[in-house]
């Protein structure tokens, strides 16, 4: 039987089956006429020679209802290099036959608009993915094409343009009226993947609410199938008042922003594939700086920061029952997940779960002790309204520096 079930204080969107996606594409295409749609693609340039990629980019050459396709090149300060991203991309049209946008964000123009921003105390934080989204979304409201904007990653191995279709759906369809909309999927192959999702944020979450009672930010996030999901669509003035961390918290903080920013009654998650692979990054359980030991420090930063932010009290004491508690929520699911791998033969290393629960715990007292001695950390990138506000050319600049780009 397929999951109907609608739990939390947001919308759930399910797959009940396989889609007439020709129908739905024209949908949207209709939608298209009155609500534009940008695509955002951030980009490593490593990811062109990655097994991902190239079908994704075959995938996106059949869709014709994007009337933007932007692509945030991140990882290099190479001209070869963007070239080559340029070439990459450049059999992708948009609805009106417009090839995509490339932003170079370590190029020259770019980077200087940077500076303007850092001078001006609006950092916008260092290369990375939530630069890349950011700048993206500043170039789809400064060119004032697009009222939807999708965001997917770039490494996604099982891609399919159903994805894609699914994910702008309820943003960009006029009778929906959702302002915000999250992707979720299952991760299974021959065993379980999405090991910080399933390992760290729903049982930290779980044990947030049993140590701290009814939080209304946290009903909220555990709402969401995948709250770490790099997929989501927003209208684009949801898209101008948001601001998102430039590290690995970026989907919390965007969430955050959301819960913010939006009535739960405008927020939705859509099932989008029936499964869903992309790139597994290393646990990495010796080097806090590397891999998901990093990540997890960086999504626990985030959570922490944004529940302060309403009120709720971090001291040394409450970490260490915090982290008593997840701990014992890991250990708990790790049982009832083996048992759910061995019901359904799928491979499953009972050591290799324990010691990913150890190393997130351990970046779980690291998070929380920077945040007692440093509250305030590392600042979120201002929202593009602040921007505009503080410095009325950048979005003209912002133009000039992409499309001189696409002249060299």
């Amino acid at each position: 039987m397929p999951d109907f079930h609608q739990t939390g204080v947001i919308t759930t969107l399910h797959r009940f089956r396989d889609p007439d996606l020709e129908s739905l594409e024209g949908q949207l295409l209709a939608a298209s006429r009155t609500r534009p749609i940008a695509l955002v693609l951030p980009c490593l340039h490593a990811e062109v020679r990655g097994p991902a990629l190239k079908g994704i980019v075959e995938e996106l050459a059949r869709v014709r209802y994007l009337k933007q396709i932007i692509v945030s090149v991140s990882g290099t300060d190479r001209m070869a290099d963007f070239q080559e991203m340029r070439d990459f991309f450049g059999g992708l049209r948009t609805v009106d036959g417009e090839p995509p946008t490339l932003l170079w964000n370590g190029g020259p123009r770019l980077s200087g608009l940077y500076r303007r921003l850092s001078e001006e105390g609006l950092d916008a934080g260092d290369d990375g993915k939530g630069r890349a989204v950011w700048i993206a979304m500043g170039y789809v409201l400064a060119s004032g094409v697009s009222r939807v904007v999708a965001i997917h990653d770039c490494d996604i191995l099982d891609y399919s343009r159903e994805l894609l279709a699914r994910l702008c759906y309820p943003t960009a369809h006029p009778n929906l009226n959702y302002e915000f909309a999250k992707g979720y999927y299952s991760r299974v192959t021959d065993r379980m993947h999405g090991r910080v999702t399933r390992l760290f944020m729903t049982p930290l979450l779980k044990a947030m609410r049993s140590v701290l009672g009814p939080v209304p930010f946290l009903e909220y996030l555990d709402s969401f199938r995948y709250a770490l999901a790099g997929e989501c669509s927003m209208t684009v003035d949801l898209a101008r008042i948001n601001r998102i961390p430039a590290d690995w918290g970026l989907e919390v903080g965007l969430l955050a922003e959301v819960f913010r920013n939006c009535s739960p009654k405008r927020i939705c998650q859509v099932e989008l594939v029936p499964n869903y692979d992309h790139k597994h990054q290393p646990l990495s359980d010796d080097d806090p700086s590397l891999g998901l030991h990093r990540m997890v420090t960086d999504i626990a930063s985030s959570l922490i920061r944004n529940l302060a932010s309403y009120g709720v009290e971090f001291d040394a004491g409450f970490l260490n029952t915090l982290i008593a508690a997840y701990v014992r929520t890991a250990q708990d699911a790790i049982a009832r997940y083996s048992d759910d791998a061995a019901l359904n033969g799928l491979v499953f290393d009972r050591h290799a779960e324990e010691v990913a629960v150890e190393t997130f715990c351990r970046a779980l007292r690291v998070a929380g002790l920077d945040f007692v001695r440093d509250p305030m950390g590392a600042p979120q990138i201002p929202n593009w309204s602040r921007v505009a506000a503080a410095l009325p050319g950048l979005f003209a600049d912002l133009i000039e520096a992409v499309e001189t780009d696409a002249r060299c």
